[in-house]
Protein backbone atom coordinates (compact mmCIF):
# COMPACT_ATOMS: atom_id res chain seq x y z
CA UNK A 1 0.00 0.00 0.00
CA UNK A 2 1.34 3.31 -1.28
CA UNK A 3 0.06 6.92 -0.26
CA UNK A 4 -0.45 8.54 -3.42
CA UNK A 5 -1.09 12.16 -4.05
CA UNK A 6 -0.49 15.03 -6.65
CA UNK A 7 2.04 17.68 -6.99
CA UNK A 8 1.52 20.85 -8.89
CA UNK A 9 3.91 23.51 -9.85
CA UNK A 10 0.75 26.59 -10.39
CA UNK A 11 1.89 27.34 -13.83
CA UNK A 12 -0.53 30.58 -15.17
CA UNK A 13 -0.15 32.45 -18.06
CA UNK A 14 -2.49 33.99 -20.85
CA UNK A 15 -2.21 30.83 -23.06
CA UNK A 16 -5.10 30.06 -25.90
CA UNK A 17 -4.65 26.15 -24.29
CA UNK A 18 -4.18 27.15 -20.87
CA UNK A 19 -7.36 26.98 -18.65
CA UNK A 20 -5.02 28.73 -15.93
CA UNK A 21 -5.00 32.13 -17.74
CA UNK A 22 -4.61 34.15 -14.40
CA UNK A 23 -3.23 33.64 -10.82
CA UNK A 24 -7.15 33.52 -9.36
CA UNK A 25 -7.59 30.37 -12.30
CA UNK A 26 -4.76 28.92 -10.65
CA UNK A 27 -5.57 29.32 -6.91
CA UNK A 28 -9.25 28.35 -7.13
CA UNK A 29 -8.95 25.70 -9.16
CA UNK A 30 -6.21 24.43 -6.97
CA UNK A 31 -8.35 24.65 -4.61
CA UNK A 32 -11.45 22.62 -6.69
CA UNK A 33 -8.74 20.01 -7.49
CA UNK A 34 -8.19 19.00 -4.42
CA UNK A 35 -11.73 18.05 -3.48
CA UNK A 36 -12.26 16.52 -6.39
CA UNK A 37 -9.16 14.30 -5.63
CA UNK A 38 -10.66 13.85 -2.38
CA UNK A 39 -13.08 12.46 -3.66
CA UNK A 40 -12.17 10.42 -5.78
CA UNK A 41 -9.73 8.71 -3.15
CA UNK A 42 -6.50 10.55 -3.80
CA UNK A 43 -4.15 11.06 -0.36
CA UNK A 44 -2.39 14.07 -0.86
CA UNK A 45 -2.84 18.07 -2.46
CA UNK A 46 0.86 19.14 -2.02
CA UNK A 47 1.68 22.44 -4.25
CA UNK A 48 5.53 23.55 -5.47
CA UNK A 49 6.25 27.20 -4.09
CA UNK A 50 8.26 29.43 -6.59
CA UNK A 51 9.15 33.57 -6.09
CA UNK A 52 9.35 36.05 -9.20
CA UNK A 53 7.08 33.97 -11.54
CA UNK A 54 3.83 32.79 -12.63
CA UNK A 55 3.64 29.97 -10.19
CA UNK A 56 2.22 29.29 -6.96
CA UNK A 57 4.23 31.09 -4.26
CA UNK A 58 2.61 31.95 -0.94
CA UNK A 59 1.39 28.45 0.44
CA UNK A 60 -0.39 29.12 3.41
CA UNK A 61 -3.63 31.03 2.30
CA UNK A 62 -3.89 28.23 -0.53
CA UNK A 63 -3.66 25.07 2.12
CA UNK A 64 -5.41 26.89 4.88
CA UNK A 65 -8.95 27.22 2.14
CA UNK A 66 -8.12 23.34 0.77
CA UNK A 67 -8.43 22.60 4.37
CA UNK A 68 -11.57 24.46 4.90
CA UNK A 69 -13.04 22.94 2.43
CA UNK A 70 -12.17 18.67 2.61
CA UNK A 71 -12.16 16.71 5.59
CA UNK A 72 -9.36 14.03 4.62
CA UNK A 73 -6.57 14.59 2.19
CA UNK A 74 -3.54 15.38 3.04
CA UNK A 75 -2.17 18.87 2.15
CA UNK A 76 1.14 20.42 1.53
CA UNK A 77 4.05 21.60 -0.06
CA UNK A 78 7.05 20.40 -2.26
CA UNK A 79 8.79 22.61 -1.31
CA UNK A 80 9.05 25.78 0.63
CA UNK A 81 12.32 27.59 0.06
CA UNK A 82 13.57 28.43 3.28
CA UNK A 83 16.20 31.30 2.50
CA UNK A 84 13.23 33.65 1.86
CA UNK A 85 11.10 32.81 4.98
CA UNK A 86 10.89 33.94 8.50
CA UNK A 87 11.06 31.15 10.60
CA UNK A 88 8.76 31.95 13.34
CA UNK A 89 6.22 33.95 11.06
CA UNK A 90 5.93 31.14 9.16
CA UNK A 91 5.31 28.60 12.41
CA UNK A 92 2.06 30.77 13.34
CA UNK A 93 1.15 30.73 9.41
CA UNK A 94 1.63 26.93 9.63
CA UNK A 95 -0.11 26.25 12.98
CA UNK A 96 -3.12 28.44 11.60
CA UNK A 97 -3.29 26.06 8.33
CA UNK A 98 -2.86 23.23 10.58
CA UNK A 99 -5.81 23.88 12.94
CA UNK A 100 -8.03 25.17 10.18
CA UNK A 101 -7.43 21.77 8.19
CA UNK A 102 -7.79 19.39 11.56
CA UNK A 103 -4.27 18.93 11.44
CA UNK A 104 -3.68 17.27 7.78
CA UNK A 105 -0.26 19.79 6.71
CA UNK A 106 2.51 17.71 5.69
CA UNK A 107 4.91 20.69 4.76
CA UNK A 108 7.77 20.08 2.62
CA UNK A 109 11.13 22.42 3.09
CA UNK A 110 14.37 22.86 1.81
CA UNK A 111 17.23 25.34 1.15
CA UNK A 112 16.02 25.65 -2.08
CA UNK A 113 15.98 25.08 -6.15
CA UNK A 114 17.21 27.08 -9.10
CA UNK A 115 15.87 30.68 -9.19
CA UNK A 116 14.35 32.74 -11.62
CA UNK A 117 16.44 35.64 -10.30
CA UNK A 118 19.95 36.16 -9.03
CA UNK A 119 19.68 35.74 -5.31
CA UNK A 120 16.17 36.42 -5.04
CA UNK A 121 16.07 35.82 -0.93
CA UNK A 122 17.92 39.21 -0.74
CA UNK A 123 14.84 41.15 -2.29
CA UNK A 124 13.13 39.83 0.97
CA UNK A 125 15.65 40.84 3.10
CA UNK A 126 17.45 37.91 3.85
CA UNK A 127 21.36 37.85 3.18
CA UNK A 128 23.60 35.05 4.84
CA UNK A 129 26.08 35.27 7.68
CA UNK A 130 29.78 36.25 7.17
CA UNK A 131 31.31 33.07 6.14
CA UNK A 132 27.92 31.29 5.34
CA UNK A 133 26.65 30.13 2.14
CA UNK A 134 22.96 30.86 0.93
CA UNK A 135 22.59 26.86 1.53
CA UNK A 136 23.44 27.37 4.57
CA UNK A 137 21.53 29.94 5.65
CA UNK A 138 18.19 27.94 4.40
CA UNK A 139 19.36 25.05 6.21
CA UNK A 140 19.41 26.77 9.71
CA UNK A 141 16.09 28.91 8.99
CA UNK A 142 14.77 25.45 8.43
CA UNK A 143 16.09 24.39 11.84
CA UNK A 144 14.80 27.49 13.28
CA UNK A 145 11.23 26.47 12.03
CA UNK A 146 11.65 23.09 12.93
CA UNK A 147 12.50 23.83 16.63
CA UNK A 148 9.66 26.08 17.08
CA UNK A 149 6.91 23.68 16.33
CA UNK A 150 7.88 21.84 19.76
CA UNK A 151 5.78 24.73 20.87
CA UNK A 152 8.52 25.22 23.88
CA UNK A 153 8.40 28.81 25.34
CA UNK A 154 11.44 31.17 24.63
CA UNK A 155 10.23 34.75 24.94
CA UNK A 156 10.34 36.67 27.95
CA UNK A 157 6.90 38.24 28.64
CA UNK A 158 6.53 42.12 29.00
CA UNK A 159 5.60 43.21 33.17
CA UNK A 160 2.87 45.35 31.92
CA UNK A 161 1.13 43.31 29.03
CA UNK A 162 -1.83 43.91 26.91
CA UNK A 163 -3.39 41.09 27.83
CA UNK A 164 -2.88 38.92 30.87
CA UNK A 165 0.34 36.17 30.04
CA UNK A 166 0.62 32.82 31.34
CA UNK A 167 3.24 31.99 33.56
CA UNK A 168 6.40 31.25 32.40
CA UNK A 169 8.38 32.26 29.23
CA UNK A 170 5.82 32.43 25.91
CA UNK A 171 5.60 30.48 22.85
CA UNK A 172 4.66 31.06 19.39
CA UNK A 173 0.49 31.10 18.80
CA UNK A 174 -1.12 29.33 17.66
CA UNK A 175 0.58 25.87 18.20
CA UNK A 176 -0.60 22.89 16.65
CA UNK A 177 0.61 19.72 18.30
CA UNK A 178 1.75 17.50 15.90
CA UNK A 179 2.40 19.04 12.72
CA UNK A 180 6.49 18.48 13.83
CA UNK A 181 6.06 15.21 12.75
CA UNK A 182 4.68 16.52 9.89
CA UNK A 183 7.58 18.51 8.68
CA UNK A 184 9.55 16.88 5.34
CA UNK A 185 12.93 18.09 4.30
CA UNK A 186 13.59 18.31 0.56
CA UNK A 187 16.50 16.58 -0.10
CA UNK A 188 18.92 16.67 -3.61
CA UNK A 189 21.82 14.89 -2.62
CA UNK A 190 22.79 11.53 -0.24
CA UNK A 191 24.53 13.96 2.16
CA UNK A 192 21.39 16.24 3.06
CA UNK A 193 19.24 13.09 2.91
CA UNK A 194 21.59 11.91 5.83
CA UNK A 195 21.21 15.40 7.10
CA UNK A 196 17.50 14.94 7.32
CA UNK A 197 17.41 11.61 8.61
CA UNK A 198 19.35 12.64 11.91
CA UNK A 199 17.12 15.98 12.17
CA UNK A 200 14.17 13.55 12.32
CA UNK A 201 12.47 15.55 9.00
CA UNK A 202 10.16 13.20 7.19
CA UNK A 203 12.07 12.94 3.17
CA UNK A 204 10.91 14.54 -0.08
CA UNK A 205 12.87 13.26 -3.09
CA UNK A 206 12.19 14.52 -6.17
CA UNK A 207 12.60 14.03 -10.18
CA UNK A 208 16.25 15.73 -10.25
CA UNK A 209 19.04 14.67 -7.75
CA UNK A 210 22.82 15.70 -8.04
CA UNK A 211 24.21 12.98 -10.30
CA UNK A 212 26.74 11.47 -7.47
CA UNK A 213 27.55 7.88 -8.50
CA UNK A 214 26.11 7.96 -12.74
CA UNK A 215 24.19 4.91 -11.98
CA UNK A 216 20.19 5.72 -13.33
CA UNK A 217 18.40 8.01 -11.50
CA UNK A 218 15.69 5.61 -9.90
CA UNK A 219 18.65 3.50 -8.23
CA UNK A 220 20.45 7.01 -7.49
CA UNK A 221 17.48 7.83 -4.98
CA UNK A 222 17.05 4.18 -4.01
CA UNK A 223 20.13 4.86 -2.60
CA UNK A 224 19.46 7.85 -0.74
CA UNK A 225 16.45 6.52 0.91
CA UNK A 226 18.57 3.97 2.00
CA UNK A 227 21.17 6.29 3.23
CA UNK A 228 18.20 8.38 5.22
CA UNK A 229 16.42 5.63 6.81
CA UNK A 230 20.41 4.38 8.36
CA UNK A 231 20.89 7.81 9.81
CA UNK A 232 17.46 7.78 10.79
CA UNK A 233 17.53 4.60 12.72
CA UNK A 234 21.19 5.70 14.14
CA UNK A 235 19.64 8.97 15.48
CA UNK A 236 17.08 7.12 17.58
CA UNK A 237 13.78 8.51 16.49
CA UNK A 238 11.16 7.10 18.02
CA UNK A 239 8.64 7.27 15.67
CA UNK A 240 8.59 5.93 11.42
CA UNK A 241 9.77 8.27 9.22
CA UNK A 242 7.78 9.17 6.19
CA UNK A 243 9.59 9.42 2.43
CA UNK A 244 8.08 10.59 -1.00
CA UNK A 245 9.21 9.95 -4.38
CA UNK A 246 7.73 12.69 -7.34
CA UNK A 247 7.25 11.19 -10.79
CA UNK A 248 5.03 12.46 -14.19
CA UNK A 249 3.22 9.12 -14.72
CA UNK A 250 0.60 9.42 -17.29
CA UNK A 251 -1.53 5.99 -18.35
CA UNK A 252 -2.02 6.52 -22.05
CA UNK A 253 -5.89 5.45 -21.95
CA UNK A 254 -7.91 7.61 -24.09
CA UNK A 255 -6.57 9.36 -27.47
CA UNK A 256 -6.54 12.67 -25.57
CA UNK A 257 -3.97 11.37 -23.33
CA UNK A 258 -1.95 9.99 -26.42
CA UNK A 259 -1.92 13.07 -27.65
CA UNK A 260 -1.05 15.04 -24.54
CA UNK A 261 1.43 12.28 -24.22
CA UNK A 262 2.25 9.75 -26.06
CA UNK A 263 5.59 11.24 -27.05
CA UNK A 264 6.98 10.93 -23.19
CA UNK A 265 6.74 7.31 -23.76
CA UNK A 266 10.25 6.74 -25.02
CA UNK A 267 11.90 9.12 -22.78
CA UNK A 268 14.84 8.30 -20.80
CA UNK A 269 16.87 9.93 -17.49
CA UNK A 270 18.34 13.50 -18.58
CA UNK A 271 21.87 14.87 -17.18
CA UNK A 272 22.36 18.61 -16.45
CA UNK A 273 24.06 20.85 -14.56
CA UNK A 274 23.17 23.19 -11.88
CA UNK A 275 24.38 26.04 -9.97
CA UNK A 276 28.14 25.86 -9.05
CA UNK A 277 28.54 23.73 -11.91
CA UNK A 278 27.07 20.42 -10.13
CA UNK A 279 26.25 17.85 -12.37
CA UNK A 280 22.20 16.49 -11.61
CA UNK A 281 20.15 14.11 -13.05
CA UNK A 282 17.09 14.12 -14.11
CA UNK A 283 14.40 11.20 -13.98
CA UNK A 284 12.28 9.81 -16.62
CA UNK A 285 8.95 10.85 -17.24
CA UNK A 286 6.65 7.77 -17.67
CA UNK A 287 3.74 7.47 -20.14
CA UNK A 288 1.79 4.07 -21.78
CA UNK A 289 -0.91 1.94 -21.93
CA UNK A 290 -1.78 0.81 -18.41
CA UNK A 291 0.29 -2.71 -18.49
CA UNK A 292 3.30 -1.83 -19.60
CA UNK A 293 3.23 0.99 -16.89
CA UNK A 294 2.91 -1.43 -14.31
CA UNK A 295 5.83 -3.32 -15.54
CA UNK A 296 7.69 -0.32 -15.87
CA UNK A 297 6.86 1.29 -12.63
CA UNK A 298 7.68 -2.44 -10.91
CA UNK A 299 11.47 -1.97 -11.73
CA UNK A 300 12.04 1.91 -10.05
CA UNK A 301 13.73 0.80 -7.18
CA UNK A 302 12.85 4.35 -5.75
CA UNK A 303 8.90 4.18 -5.55
CA UNK A 304 9.37 0.94 -4.17
CA UNK A 305 11.17 2.58 -1.20
CA UNK A 306 9.17 5.18 -0.60
CA UNK A 307 5.77 4.94 1.26
CA UNK A 308 4.59 7.86 -0.75
CA UNK A 309 4.40 8.64 -4.47
CA UNK A 310 3.68 12.24 -5.46
CA UNK A 311 2.66 12.36 -8.93
CA UNK A 312 3.50 15.78 -10.85
CA UNK A 313 0.15 17.13 -12.47
CA UNK A 314 -0.40 19.11 -16.04
CA UNK A 315 -2.11 21.99 -13.95
CA UNK A 316 -2.78 24.28 -17.16
CA UNK A 317 -5.11 21.75 -18.34
CA UNK A 318 -8.06 21.95 -16.23
CA UNK A 319 -9.31 20.34 -13.38
CA UNK A 320 -11.81 17.85 -15.31
CA UNK A 321 -8.29 16.45 -17.03
CA UNK A 322 -6.62 15.99 -14.18
CA UNK A 323 -9.24 14.57 -12.17
CA UNK A 324 -8.76 12.14 -15.51
CA UNK A 325 -5.17 11.93 -15.07
CA UNK A 326 -5.15 11.18 -11.02
CA UNK A 327 -8.05 8.74 -11.78
CA UNK A 328 -6.77 6.68 -14.76
CA UNK A 329 -3.80 5.87 -12.29
CA UNK A 330 -5.94 4.92 -9.24
CA UNK A 331 -7.88 2.60 -11.68
CA UNK A 332 -5.43 1.11 -14.26
CA UNK A 333 -2.33 0.98 -11.97
CA UNK A 334 -2.09 1.12 -8.28
CA UNK A 335 -3.74 -1.88 -8.46
CA UNK A 336 -1.43 -4.05 -10.58
CA UNK A 337 1.29 -2.83 -8.50
CA UNK A 338 -0.16 -3.69 -4.84
CA UNK A 339 -0.84 -0.03 -4.23
CA UNK A 340 -4.44 -0.13 -3.48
Amino acid sequence: MKKIGFLSFGHWDNHPAYATKTASDTLLQSIDLAVAAEEIGIDGAYFRVHHFAKQLASPFPLLAAIGAKTSRIEIGTGVIDMRYENPLYMAEDAGAADLIAGGRLQLGISRGSPEQVIEGWRHFGYEPAEGETDADMGRQKGVQFFEQLKGVGFAQPNPYPMFPNPPGLLRLEPFSAGLRDRIWWGSGSDATAEWAGKMGMNLQSSTLKFDESGKPFHVQQAEQIRLYRKAWKEAGHQREPRISVSRSIFALVSQQDRHYFGREADRTDKIGMLENNRRAIFGRSYAAEPDQLIKELAQDEAIQEADTLLLTIPNTLGVDYNVHVLSSILEHVAPGLGWR
